[in-house]
């Protein structure tokens, strides 16, 4: 049955732009799974000015019946925020992070890379102490459904020595993974410092949640991998110029100020 909870454990943010085909699919699968678990939660999309009816697809998916989802024919906990201009994942991330009520807030891509299941693993990491747990598809113990070509395998290695050279991210072996999850107190005390609204945002996250001293955990996940994906020339450039602005943050000591 669904859950009706005024105190809501997790909140599953879920940043979406043009996702009227995948999102339900998506939403479905995690509300099926977390209707069954003994906490309180909410599911919280965030639509980066989608053109294609995305808003209106999860504003029914709140409403009517739909098969797959038990009993009341609703998602009850599930909310929408729909931007009307394009501002970035990142920025859409932040806004969901910051508009959560759960005690612990995770974020998740729209195309369920990796399942919601998955928090499970999180769970003991957050009861241990830790403030940050983050997915990764290279961490000991990852699947990667198929396996990574040679190529991008080397270009992701290339763009990780990247990062952690510009950001600071050492020890951090997979900054990109769309599944990170943070306690209540760390998402409020990281998200208002962010200033990159696209491209290199996760890793400011993490560089931001280490100047604030936050224990962050990398946990291995199992990633269903989308071989028709390609890297396009023109986002590695732009991402590259985000993690430069990210550089130039640390110097100017942005991310030290009080917000």
């Amino acid at each position: 049955m669904d859950q009706v909870n005024n105190n809501i454990k997790l909140s599953v943010v879920i940043p979406a732009y043009n996702e009227r085909e995948r999102l339900p699919k998506t939403l479905l699968e995690v509300h099926n799974y977390l209707s069954k678990q003994n906490y309180g939660y909410e599911i919280l999309v965030v639509s980066d000015g989608s053109k294609d009816k995305t808003v209106e697809v999860v504003e029914n998916l709140k409403s009517l019946p739909q098969s797959g989802i038990p009993q009341s024919g609703k998602i009850s906990n599930l909310k929408i925020i729909g931007n009307k201009e394009n501002h970035g994942k990142g920025y859409v991330v932040k806004q969901g992070m910051l508009e959560a009520k759960g005690d612990y807030r995770l974020f998740t891509d729209a195309d369920n890379s990796t399942s919601i299941d998955q928090v499970e693993k999180m769970w003991p990491y957050f009861e241990s102490g830790y403030d940050v747990v983050i997915g990764s598809r290279d961490a000991n113990g990852a699947v990667l459904d198929p396996p990574q070509p040679p190529g991008r395998l080397f270009l992701g290695e290339v763009f990780g020595l990247f990062t952690s050279l510009m950001c600071g991210t050492w020890g951090i072996k997979d900054t990109q993974c769309g599944f990170k999850g943070f306690t209540k107190k760390a998402a409020e005390s990281i998200f208002p410092k962010c200033k990159i609204d696209r491209f290199a945002f996760d890793p400011e996250i993490l560089i931001i949640a280490k100047k604030l001293k936050y224990k962050i955990k990398e946990i291995p996940v199992h990633w269903k991998n989308d071989l028709e994906s390609k890297v396009k020339f023109k986002s590695m450039v732009k991402m590259g110029l985000d993690l430069l602005k990210i550089r130039m943050n640390i110097i100017k000591r942005v991310y030290d100020r009080k917000t």
